[in-house]
């Protein structure tokens, strides 16, 4: 419900909170000295208020400028509740100059603000840019903007268009005492001075683009007898100062005329026409004033005069007549009669009782004055002029002054007691902070440009420092160090309350005629009236005021209104007389959750124990007058009730359907960090005073139920309904309007801007990133409250909108309206019974964690409305304190609430997965993604563990959440958990997805023991495919998915599939990775493939070799379409090959020869690995592994020609070469298997020669062709033949080597030859040529290569030098041919014998 407002106002201060005002300085030096024995001046304030500042549209909506003057200063500041002006505080010093009473003006045109400025030497005028010539476009969307004194710096203020001197001649060299300036119609600024010898002096600056020079006009009595002959005023008889001497001016532009009233010290108001200078109307004003007699005889000093102008009034007149003890305000009307004569026509006279009036003003219904009293307290009011039957002034609620003492618990520290107090945001200005800092710290240094928390820092620095550089003692009890930090810090404290004294000395009161708005100005601040609420009003009303009310706003029914003034009565008394113990005590229980109705009780019994002045009888007495205590309470307590059931709107643009500038002009309404301030202070007020009054009411209550029927005329059912609703809401109300109070003044926290972005990605998560509430946003307050915050980022939109959409066609900005409103929504948004959430987003979305702790901490027992959504908040803020197993807690315990707040059902309605999953699922869903990106895999686990318990029939959500259990499970290292939840997932795709995920990480963590060990119930196949696929699809030395497959499959006992992978891993090492770390693990799997075929029965021992180029099918793809969509031509008909255990052998001996050759020779790996046997062969030659060379021909039935000629070839090179060439021998030598037998005298070569003859000796071949071979390669190159291998070929193949040595044209060695084999033949060293039988009778048939050595004969008889030679053979030959002879006459002579 709207609240009903009262007829009085509140006062709200606005203090800054800045170390020190950046105020610009301009100091204007005329050139004038310091007048003798010159008047001091009291300080003054005023204000300016723009014409439009009360229209929507316009650019000084809201915009108001305000000085105050103190000796030879100006301080101009211009305010808005709208934008934050830059550059918007100047102070003026005039030089040996002091400004006089009324002595600045504001007024302005179409194009400037001009500022006229008197002091007693000197008028200045000042134009500044006007705001709406200041900004191109007239959409204004900054919340900065510059204000009009920005460029004041550059003014030439000496200039003789701006200043002026006060002539000498104008008057005597006394000081006027007061002036009033105004610009007239053709742009003259005219300055009224009050002569000090009676009469005015006018100076009149012409305008500023024209040639002409300063003038000045003397209004003086002797014009008055000029135009009015025989009317002379009465003089003051034996005073020195001349009776019509000026003590108020007041002027007003009245067709093209300027009238200047002048209220004198003969208390007569004047009136003078500028025009025709002369006075045109003198009235005593004592004829209004009842018993006047001895006033006359009495000068007036305080005398006031005051104007107000409006259309339905016309001008009016206030006179405020400082009589002791008597003063009035008398309120006249200008009337204009004919021939241009004026008269005053009484309106009201208006008596009030206070001693010092400060200033008052007049509006055109109201009066407003500001006094101070005897004690030196602020006391302001306003009356009505025309409808005030009774004379009675309305209350307007200053602030009080700080309090005198601060009470500290016993539980609480000193210091932290005090720099709360201290540093609230309603007790002191960060100026009377700073200056009693200065005087604490005995120095000189100026403190300027400190933020809040520095300024809180340097504070308990030099406390402290005190503290400790008084202690004289080491040792301290606890009780003694408190008792010391108590005096230090409230000396301090006592130095802040005579600063904010200063401060807060009243000098103005502004009151605006285009928009209402009310402001005090204070010295070093300045404090916004607000109406007061009727709740409110009566609480905070005096006992006399409360008496003489007959009736309330709060209701319509006169007996239940006088029941709750008399109610209000009561609550007074028992205000009065709660202690400030006890009302600690009550405070301390609601801050710690405690029940207030049991606190209640603890204050009341104390209130009995010791009620020395019978207040709780005079509540007794008052009590029995209240006929309907239920009727007058219930009223009270809907009045408090903040409960709407309306939410305010959170979406959708501000104002729908109006234009651009009225939906822009309502974004800034009251954005300002003075309009901020002002709201939340206000509804910090209204939090404090009806926290008090429900407390009061409570206690009433239990008072209520402990004298029963002594007071109850309805007894017993008004007592049950006392007990059981009454009081019920009336604690509730009391812990809502403590945590209201509680957030005005808790502070916002500075957030890093990483924490900023980090919370801003998780918002994004949830999807709440994009809604208003949840926009993040900063202040020019610092620091400034959650609540202002909350204003500022998303409340104030919204509250304006609300505004706007109930009442769309006003744009008149009516402050008491407004600001009431704007105070009254803000509370509603902050009220915690209400539906809305959006301030506990907006805490959130701005990272303020701890302070979204305490306030879910603070409404938890009793609040019963957003339970989950508090709890999903409080989970938000154990995530970012790192508290995950808390947050997770919290966030299972929202999940029952998804379906019934709007704030988790907003949370879930985003979700786009899967539109048909319920509510909680989709909420679970979010929860888990917010808990992935916060990175808690455990804790997303857990929570997924339980949703699938919950998601019973959803096959889908299921299989989502089983995914996320397996991924994590994945993530953490748990893999039998994460193989669990992968037979668990009931949606076969994401179960192969897993699968493959499971088999590429643990190969990639290298877990391979735990991924080979899984059973694979029913997934068999799929792992194998997806290893199959993994290994065929990567590249082979960075992975090992061949080894995994391969221990799988050995595991399970398949030999033959294991050793088909290892065998396939050899092939496609081989094709692919042609390096020597390649042919070694080619040679492993070959060995490898070897074992697991040696491992099985001889018949199964064979494997179907894989097909080469890497042509494998891939899992899933079609049968009968290729990898482009089309169908084959035909079939394509693959042969398959068998291959068993001795091919893999062959393949094995390849492989190991290829290895062996890139170990000695590296650069021919490449080669080598593509190396057919034969190629291979040639190779394993060139580089020396003759070992090699010959196991490979044997295995692949390859000629051993190359071989022996290779190692022939290398023993005629170091036969030939160098010590180098012997030295490099060494190698290739110990790569083969040398003989045993070694002396040290041994070369390289005697080894190869060594090695070359146990090769023929180990590999025979028939009619000794490797001899041949060997002796070929030697003759060739002209090597003569080892001895031993001489020996050897003529055992073996005598023939031969006769023909080789014909061959090579070696006659002697033929000749010797053959001389030793016929010799052999005839049975002279038969053994060395292999014959086992030499020529006999009885032997077998003897032979001579008869050819060979007819060749030789020939060659030697054709040797002139071989005759010698040719004789021997020859010779030889005749002796064998005779020996053949003899034995086969012999063998004849036999056979005859034998066959007679």
């Amino acid at each position: 419900m709207a609240a009903a407002l009262e007829r009085s106002f509140i006062e709200i201060c606005g203090f800054e909170r800045e170390a020190e005002r950046r105020l610009r300085e301009v100091t204007v030096n005329l050139g004038v000295s310091a007048p003798p024995g010159s008047l001091k001046f009291p300080d003054s304030a005023g204000a300016f208020h723009y014409e439009e500042s009360g229209k929507l549209l316009s650019v000084t909506s809201n915009r108001f400028i305000y000085w105050s003057t103190s000796g030879d200063s100006v301080v101009l500041v211009e305010q808005s509740l709208d934008t934050n002006l830059l550059n918007n505080a100047v102070k003026l010093r005039f030089t040996h100059c002091t400004v006089l009473p009324g002595g600045v003006t504001i007024q302005e045109t179409l194009s400037n603000v001009v500022i006229l400025i008197s002091t007693n030497q000197s008028v200045h005028r000042l134009l500044l840019p006007h705001p709406t010539r200041m900004y191109r476009s007239e959409l204004v969307t900054e919340l900065h903007m510059q204000s009009i004194f920005t460029d004041m710096g550059k003014l030439s203020l000496q200039d003789p268009a701006y200043s002026a001197l006060i002539p000498s001649s104008a008057g005597t060299s006394a000081s006027p005492g007061t002036s009033a300036a105004w610009l007239s119609y053709h742009g003259d600024a005219h300055f009224a001075l009050a002569s000090p010898a009676g009469g005015i002096t006018v100076v009149t600056l012409p305008p500023p683009d024209s040639q002409g020079g300063v003038s000045v006009l003397e209004l003086k009595r002797s014009s008055v007898m000029q135009r009015l002959s025989g009317w002379m005023p009465t003089a003051i008889r034996g005073e020195q100062s001349p009776a019509d001497l000026a003590l108020s001016l007041a002027v007003r532009e009245l067709e093209e005329d300027s009238f200047i009233f002048a209220l004198c010290q003969d208390h007569r108001l004047r009136m003078w026409s500028l025009r025709e200078q002369a006075c045109l109307l003198e009235a005593d004003m004592l004829e209004y004033m009842p018993a006047c007699k001895g006033v006359k005889r009495v000068p007036g000093h305080g005398h006031r005069l005051r104007l107000a102008f409006s259309s339905t009034t016309g001008l009016c007149v206030c006179v405020y007549l400082a009589v002791p003890q008597r003063g009035q305000f008398t309120v006249l009307q200008l009337v204009a009669t004919d021939n241009n004569r004026y008269s005053l026509e009484h309106i009201s006279s208006l008596f009030s009782t206070q001693e010092m009036l400060v200033d008052f003003t007049l509006t055109s219904s109201d009066v407003w004055a500001l006094w101070v009293d005897d004690s030196n307290s602020t006391v302001v009011k306003y009356i009505s002029f025309e409808h005030n039957t009774a004379a009675q002034w309305n209350q307007v609620f200053v602030q009080p002054p700080p309090e005198e003492e601060v009470h500290i618990g016993v539980d609480l520290d000193p210091r932290e007691t005090y720099l709360e107090v201290l540093f609230s945001p309603l007790r002191f200005t960060a100026s009377a902070i700073v200056k009693a800092l200065q005087i604490f710290r005995r120095g000189s240094e100026r403190i300027s440009d400190l933020s809040w928390e520095a300024l809180k820092k340097e504070v308990t620095l030099a406390v402290e420092s005190e503290l400790q550089s008084s202690v004289t003692e080491f040792e301290f009890s606890q009780e003694e160090y408190r008792q010391l930090q108590v005096e230090f810090w409230s000396r301090f404290y006592s130095c802040c309350l005579q600063y904010q004294e200063v401060q807060s000395s009243p000098l103005g009161l502004t009151v605006s005629q285009h928009t209402g708005m009310v402001c005090l100005l204070r010295k070093g601040f300045v404090s916004f009236l607000l109406p007061c609420f009727a709740v409110d009003h009566l609480y905070l009303s005096y006992d006399q005021y409360l008496l003489s009310e007959e009736e309330t706003p709060i209701t319509e029914d006169p007996e239940v209104a006088r029941d709750v003034l008399q109610l209000i009565q009561c609550l007074r008394l028992v205000s009065d007389s709660v202690s400030a113990e006890m009302a600690y005590e009550m405070e301390k229980a609601l801050e710690y959750l405690q029940a207030p109705e049991r606190a209640a009780e603890l204050v009341l019994e104390n209130l009995l124990c010791n009620d020395s002045d019978n207040v709780i009888v005079d509540v007794q007495n008052k009590l029995q007058d209240v006929r309907n205590p239920m009727a007058a309470m219930t009223v009270l307590l809907r009045e408090m009730d903040l409960e709407t059931d309306a939410e305010v709107a959170a979406d959708g643009p501000m104002a729908p359907g109006q234009s651009l500038n009225v939906r822009i002009s309502l974004s800034q309404l009251y954005g300002s960090s003075t309009a901020v301030s002002v709201v939340c202070q206000a509804v910090c007020h209204m939090a404090m005073t009806r926290a008090l009054f429900c407390r009061d009411l409570l206690i009433l209550q239990k008072l209520y139920l402990r004298f029963g029927d002594n007071v109850f005329l309805g007894g017993g059912a008004q007592l049950l309904q006392l007990q059981q609703d009454l009081i019920p809401r009336t604690s509730h109300l009391l812990s809502s309007y403590h945590l209201l109070k509680h957030v005005s003044q808790n502070l916002a926290s500075s957030v890093p801007i990483n924490t900023i972005d980090a919370n801003l990605q998780h918002l994004t998560v949830l999807e709440l990133s994009d809604t208003p509430t949840m926009s993040p946003g900063r202040s020019a307050l610092n620091p400034q409250t959650v609540v202002e915050l909350f204003y500022q980022t998303a409340a104030r939109r919204l509250i304006v909108s609300q505004m706007f959409l109930e009442q769309q066609s006003s744009s008149l900005l009516v402050w008491t309206n407004m600001i009431s409103s704007v105070v009254q929504l803000l509370a509603q948004l902050l009220w915690p019974s209400n539906p809305g959430f959006q301030f506990p987003e907006c805490l959130l979305a701005n990272c303020q964690y701890t302070q979204l702790q305490e306030y879910v901490r603070l409404i938890g027992p009793w609040c019963q409305v957003n339970i989950g959504s508090c709890r999903f908040m409080l989970a938000q803020c154990y995530l970012a304190n790192g508290e995950g197993q808390k947050a997770l807690r919290c966030f299972q315990e929202a999940a029952t609430e998804v379906e019934k707040e709007e704030f988790l059902m907003r949370l879930t309605g985003s979700e786009d997965e899967d539109a048909a999953a319920t509510p909680r699922l989709q909420y679970y869903s979010k929860v888990l993604r917010l808990l992935e990106d916060v990175g808690l895999p455990e804790l997303v686990i857990q929570l997924a563990t339980l949703a699938i318990t919950e998601a019973v029939g959803d096959v889908s959500s299921q299989a989502a959440l089983w995914t996320r259990v397996f991924k994590h499970h994945l993530d953490l290292g748990h893999n039998s958990e994460a193989y669990e939840a992968l037979t668990q997932n009931p949606d076969g795709s994401m179960q192969l997805d897993c699968l493959r995920q499971l088999v590429v990480v643990l190969c990639e963590r290298s877990q391979l023991q735990d991924l080979v060990n899984f059973p694979y119930v029913n997934l068999h196949d799929e792992v194998v495919s997806i290893i199959e696929s993994r290994a065929r699809g990567l590249d082979l030395l960075t992975h090992n998915y061949y080894e995994l497959l391969y221990a799988f499959h050995i595991a399970r006992h398949n030999y033959r599939k294991a050793g088909t992978v290892m065998f396939e891993f050899g092939m496609r090492l081989g094709r692919e990775v042609r390096t020597r770390l390649g042919l070694q693990k080619q040679v492993n799997c070959y060995l490898a493939a070897l074992n697991c075929l040696r491992l099985i029965r001889p018949e199964y021992a064979w494997i179907v070799q894989p097909v080469s180029g890497a042509t494998y099918e891939r899992p899933g793809a079609s049968p009968k379409r290729n990898s482009d969509g089309e169908f084959p031509a035909e079939p394509v008909k693959r042969q398959v090959d068998i291959l068993e255990l001795r091919d893999l052998e062959k393949e094995y001996i390849l492989s190991r020869s290829r290895l062996t050759l890139a170990q000695h020779h590296p650069p021919s790996a490449a080669i080598a690995g593509g190396a057919s046997a034969a190629e291979l062969l040639v190779l394993l030659v060139q580089t020396g592994l003759f070992d090699s060379a010959l196991t490979l021909s044997q295995t692949f039935s390859l000629s051993l020609t190359p071989v022996f000629e290779g190692l022939a070839f290398k023993c005629i090179k170091l036969q030939l070469g160098g010590e180098e060439s012997q030295n490099e021998a060494w190698g290739w030598l110990a790569a083969n298997q040398l003989s045993v037998v070694n002396t040290k005298e041994s070369s390289a070569a005697d080894e190869a020669w060594r090695l070359l003859a146990s090769y023929l000796d180990r590999y025979p071949s028939t009619s000794g062709q490797h001899h041949r071979y060997v002796i070929h390669k030697l003759l060739s190159h002209g090597i003569p033949l080892p001895d031993w291998l001489v020996r050897a070929y003529k055992c073996v193949d005598a023939p031969s080597m006769l023909r080789l040595f014909l061959n090579f044209d070696l006659l002697e060695a033929a000749a010797e030859l053959v001389l030793e084999y016929v010799d052999a033949v005839l049975g002279r060293g038969h053994q060395y040529f292999g014959i086992e039988r030499p020529l006999s009778a009885t032997s077998p048939p003897a032979w001579l290569p008869y050819t060979s050595i007819d060749q030789l004969l020939q060659a030697l008889n054709e040797t002139q030098t071989q005759s010698a030679l040719y004789d021997k053979v020859r010779d030889k030959l005749n002796e064998y041919h005779r020996a053949v002879e003899l034995m086969s006459r012999r063998r004849l002579t036999a056979q005859s014998w034998h066959a007679n």
